[in-house]
């Protein structure tokens, strides 16, 4: 009997303890492992249902913006619009391209090989056109099949020549800390359990309520403004899509991957006995 409750609390214990950085980053790197590890196909058609949910994070926000009043804490509102889509695409587990800046990049850090690289570098490829194509089509469906009401068109169309106004140098900077939130919100996830659903929406709210970049909810944006003839390529590649790219790369890989990797390396064992 006394074996029987010392293991109850044990599990008690188990249970209530949280998770120590070493097994967040385990959970991560075996989810990783198995994206890497994913179809051709099943990648693209993630990606491309990502790039076409995260318009609702636009959607959202200029509905939001459309019914408030004009008013300074507006923005403290209608910022909560901008996290409708990343709910959809991150609880819908579908592949988000800033998601992928930390989860795929631990098994290629705690592993390196010529062979993970190339896979990682697949991964990026793909699932970034996938998210592209997908918000182009968002964009075309809004811009020519009247799928939104009259009245939100003037404040989607806001948002998206706000979005292309930014010099390219202020839109790599204010990516940065999108990428390094984005990848924090991917560390978080496996202690959050029941509370996901406010963890995404309290970091998305807080992207867009300081005006930080994410070159997927962007590039619905971006193309918005192409299929409406408001901007040409070279504009929203060269001051839009590269420098915003770079700078949540650099936010999510080079800065919160590497540190969390920093924290936890000597405490993993090593795997040079698993095969690549």
């Amino acid at each position: 009997m006394a074996d029987v409750v010392e293991e109850a609390k044990e599990k008690s214990v188990d249970k209530a303890s949280k998770l120590s950085p070493r097994l967040i980053h385990e959970v991560i790197r075996r989810d990783g492992e198995e994206e890497l590890k994913r179809p051709f196909h099943s990648l693209f058609w993630s990606g491309l249902a990502a790039g076409i949910l995260i318009s609702f994070s636009i959607t959202g926000k200029a509905m939001l913006r459309t019914y408030l009043p004009d008013t300074d804490w507006r923005p403290l509102v209608d910022n909560f619009g901008y996290s409708f889509g990343f709910l959809l695409v991150i609880l819908g587990r579908m592949q988000l391209f800033t998601e992928n800046t930390i989860m795929t990049v631990l098994p290629v850090v705690a592993k390196p090989s010529r062979k993970s690289a190339i896979k990682l570098a697949r991964l990026w490829g793909l699932v970034l056109v996938a998210n592209v194509i997908g918000c182009f089509i968002a964009a075309i469906t809004i811009a020519h099949a009247g799928v939104l009401p009259d009245n939100l068109l003037p404040a989607f169309d806001a948002l998206a020549r706000h979005a292309m106004e930014i010099p390219a140098a202020e839109g790599f900077a204010r990516a940065i800390p999108a990428g390094i939130l984005i990848a924090a919100l991917v560390w978080m996830l496996p202690q959050a359990e029941g509370s996901s659903f406010w963890v995404i929406t309290l970091f998305t709210w807080l992207i867009g309520v300081c005006g930080f970049t994410h070159i997927v909810a962007g590039s619905v944006e971006m193309a918005w403004m192409l299929v409406t003839g408001q901007t040409g390529i070279a504009h929203a590649l060269g001051s839009f899509f590269f420098p915003v790219l770079a700078g949540n790369v650099v936010g999510g890989t080079l800065i919160f991957t590497f540190l969390t990797w920093a924290q936890v390396h000597q405490e993993i064992p090593q795997r040079d006995g698993e095969p690549d």
